[in-house]
Protein backbone atom coordinates (compact mmCIF):
# COMPACT_ATOMS: atom_id res chain seq x y z
CA UNK A 1 0.00 0.00 0.00
CA UNK A 2 1.43 3.40 -0.99
CA UNK A 3 1.64 6.22 1.50
CA UNK A 4 -0.16 9.46 0.74
CA UNK A 5 1.85 12.66 0.50
CA UNK A 6 0.37 13.74 3.85
CA UNK A 7 1.61 10.54 5.51
CA UNK A 8 5.04 11.02 3.94
CA UNK A 9 5.21 14.58 5.24
CA UNK A 10 4.18 13.46 8.73
CA UNK A 11 6.88 10.77 8.65
CA UNK A 12 9.51 13.31 7.58
CA UNK A 13 8.40 15.75 10.28
CA UNK A 14 8.65 13.04 12.96
CA UNK A 15 12.07 12.09 11.65
CA UNK A 16 13.18 15.74 11.72
CA UNK A 17 11.89 16.10 15.30
CA UNK A 18 13.79 13.00 16.32
CA UNK A 19 17.02 14.24 14.72
CA UNK A 20 16.60 17.68 16.31
CA UNK A 21 16.06 16.09 19.72
CA UNK A 22 19.08 13.83 19.32
CA UNK A 23 21.36 16.64 18.09
CA UNK A 24 20.60 18.59 21.25
CA UNK A 25 21.53 15.69 23.55
CA UNK A 26 24.58 14.61 25.55
CA UNK A 27 25.16 11.47 23.40
CA UNK A 28 25.34 13.71 20.32
CA UNK A 29 27.91 15.92 22.03
CA UNK A 30 30.02 12.89 22.96
CA UNK A 31 29.85 11.37 19.45
CA UNK A 32 30.73 14.68 17.77
CA UNK A 33 33.64 15.16 20.15
CA UNK A 34 34.92 11.64 19.43
CA UNK A 35 34.60 12.19 15.66
CA UNK A 36 36.58 15.43 15.87
CA UNK A 37 39.29 13.77 17.94
CA UNK A 38 39.48 10.85 15.48
CA UNK A 39 39.56 13.27 12.53
CA UNK A 40 42.51 15.14 13.97
CA UNK A 41 44.31 11.92 14.93
CA UNK A 42 44.11 10.46 11.37
CA UNK A 43 46.86 12.76 10.02
CA UNK A 44 48.94 12.22 13.17
CA UNK A 45 49.10 8.46 12.43
CA UNK A 46 49.64 9.10 8.69
CA UNK A 47 46.34 7.45 7.71
CA UNK A 48 45.17 10.54 5.80
CA UNK A 49 46.90 13.76 4.87
CA UNK A 50 46.10 16.90 6.82
CA UNK A 51 44.76 18.65 3.70
CA UNK A 52 42.37 15.78 2.87
CA UNK A 53 41.19 15.51 6.47
CA UNK A 54 40.51 19.25 6.64
CA UNK A 55 38.73 19.20 3.26
CA UNK A 56 36.46 16.29 4.24
CA UNK A 57 35.89 17.68 7.75
CA UNK A 58 35.02 21.14 6.38
CA UNK A 59 32.61 19.66 3.83
CA UNK A 60 30.90 17.44 6.41
CA UNK A 61 30.61 20.29 8.90
CA UNK A 62 29.19 22.62 6.23
CA UNK A 63 26.54 20.08 5.26
CA UNK A 64 25.72 19.42 8.91
CA UNK A 65 25.38 23.17 9.54
CA UNK A 66 22.98 23.53 6.60
CA UNK A 67 20.77 20.70 7.83
CA UNK A 68 20.89 21.91 11.41
CA UNK A 69 19.78 25.40 10.38
CA UNK A 70 16.85 23.87 8.43
CA UNK A 71 15.88 21.69 11.41
CA UNK A 72 16.14 24.63 13.80
CA UNK A 73 13.91 26.75 11.54
CA UNK A 74 11.36 23.92 11.42
CA UNK A 75 11.34 23.84 15.24
CA UNK A 76 10.93 27.61 15.38
CA UNK A 77 8.00 27.43 12.94
CA UNK A 78 6.29 24.71 15.00
CA UNK A 79 6.83 26.67 18.21
CA UNK A 80 5.35 29.76 16.59
CA UNK A 81 2.25 27.80 15.50
CA UNK A 82 1.83 26.39 19.03
CA UNK A 83 2.16 29.86 20.53
CA UNK A 84 -0.54 31.18 18.19
CA UNK A 85 -2.83 28.30 19.17
CA UNK A 86 -2.23 29.02 22.85
CA UNK A 87 -2.96 32.73 22.33
CA UNK A 88 -6.27 31.86 20.64
CA UNK A 89 -7.16 29.55 23.53
CA UNK A 90 -6.34 32.29 26.04
CA UNK A 91 -8.56 34.76 24.16
CA UNK A 92 -11.45 32.27 24.21
CA UNK A 93 -10.98 31.63 27.94
CA UNK A 94 -10.90 35.38 28.60
CA UNK A 95 -14.18 35.80 26.73
CA UNK A 96 -15.72 32.93 28.71
CA UNK A 97 -14.57 34.51 31.97
CA UNK A 98 -16.10 37.84 30.98
CA UNK A 99 -19.40 36.10 30.15
CA UNK A 100 -19.38 34.31 33.51
CA UNK A 101 -18.65 37.59 35.32
CA UNK A 102 -21.57 39.25 33.54
CA UNK A 103 -23.83 36.35 34.53
CA UNK A 104 -22.68 36.62 38.14
CA UNK A 105 -23.37 40.35 38.17
CA UNK A 106 -26.87 39.76 36.81
CA UNK A 107 -27.51 37.04 39.40
CA UNK A 108 -26.23 39.33 42.16
CA UNK A 109 -28.61 42.07 41.04
CA UNK A 110 -31.50 39.59 40.97
CA UNK A 111 -30.57 38.41 44.46
CA UNK A 112 -30.58 41.96 45.75
CA UNK A 113 -34.05 42.52 44.29
CA UNK A 114 -35.33 39.26 45.77
CA UNK A 115 -33.87 40.19 49.16
CA UNK A 116 -35.64 43.56 49.03
CA UNK A 117 -38.92 41.87 48.08
CA UNK A 118 -38.57 39.43 50.98
CA UNK A 119 -37.92 42.28 53.40
CA UNK A 120 -41.04 44.06 52.10
CA UNK A 121 -43.10 40.89 52.56
CA UNK A 122 -41.78 40.46 56.09
CA UNK A 123 -42.70 44.05 56.91
CA UNK A 124 -46.19 43.50 55.49
CA UNK A 125 -46.60 40.37 57.61
CA UNK A 126 -45.49 42.23 60.72
CA UNK A 127 -47.95 45.06 59.99
CA UNK A 128 -50.77 42.57 59.50
CA UNK A 129 -49.88 40.91 62.80
CA UNK A 130 -49.92 44.24 64.64
CA UNK A 131 -53.21 45.42 63.12
CA UNK A 132 -55.20 42.32 63.81
CA UNK A 133 -55.13 40.98 67.33
CA UNK A 134 -57.74 38.33 66.83
CA UNK A 135 -57.72 36.34 63.64
CA UNK A 136 -59.52 33.24 62.70
CA UNK A 137 -57.86 29.92 61.94
CA UNK A 138 -57.73 30.51 58.14
CA UNK A 139 -55.85 33.78 58.53
CA UNK A 140 -53.27 32.13 60.77
CA UNK A 141 -52.79 29.36 58.22
CA UNK A 142 -52.24 31.93 55.46
CA UNK A 143 -49.64 33.71 57.58
CA UNK A 144 -47.89 30.46 58.33
CA UNK A 145 -47.78 29.62 54.63
CA UNK A 146 -46.46 33.09 53.86
CA UNK A 147 -43.72 32.73 56.47
CA UNK A 148 -42.86 29.33 55.07
CA UNK A 149 -42.60 30.83 51.58
CA UNK A 150 -40.37 33.58 52.90
CA UNK A 151 -38.13 31.04 54.62
CA UNK A 152 -37.94 28.98 51.42
CA UNK A 153 -37.01 32.13 49.48
CA UNK A 154 -34.28 32.89 52.01
CA UNK A 155 -32.93 29.37 51.59
CA UNK A 156 -32.95 29.76 47.82
CA UNK A 157 -31.08 33.05 48.14
CA UNK A 158 -28.48 31.40 50.36
CA UNK A 159 -28.11 28.64 47.77
CA UNK A 160 -27.71 31.18 44.96
CA UNK A 161 -25.14 33.14 46.98
CA UNK A 162 -23.17 29.93 47.58
CA UNK A 163 -23.37 29.14 43.86
CA UNK A 164 -22.10 32.63 43.01
CA UNK A 165 -19.19 32.12 45.40
CA UNK A 166 -18.36 28.82 43.67
CA UNK A 167 -18.50 30.47 40.23
CA UNK A 168 -16.30 33.32 41.44
CA UNK A 169 -13.81 30.76 42.77
CA UNK A 170 -13.77 29.03 39.37
CA UNK A 171 -13.20 32.38 37.65
CA UNK A 172 -10.25 33.07 39.97
CA UNK A 173 -8.82 29.63 39.18
CA UNK A 174 -9.22 30.21 35.42
CA UNK A 175 -7.48 33.58 35.75
CA UNK A 176 -4.56 31.94 37.54
CA UNK A 177 -4.16 29.39 34.74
Amino acid sequence: MMKTSHEKIEFLEKMADGITSWIGSIPSLIIHTLLFIISFLLPVFDIVSVDKMLLVLTTVLSLEAIYLSILIQMSVNKSHEKIEDIQEDIEEISEDIEDIQEDIEEISEDLEEISEDIEDIQEDIEEINEEEDEEDHNERAKKTILKSDVNMSKNEIRFLKDRIAELQQKIDELKKE
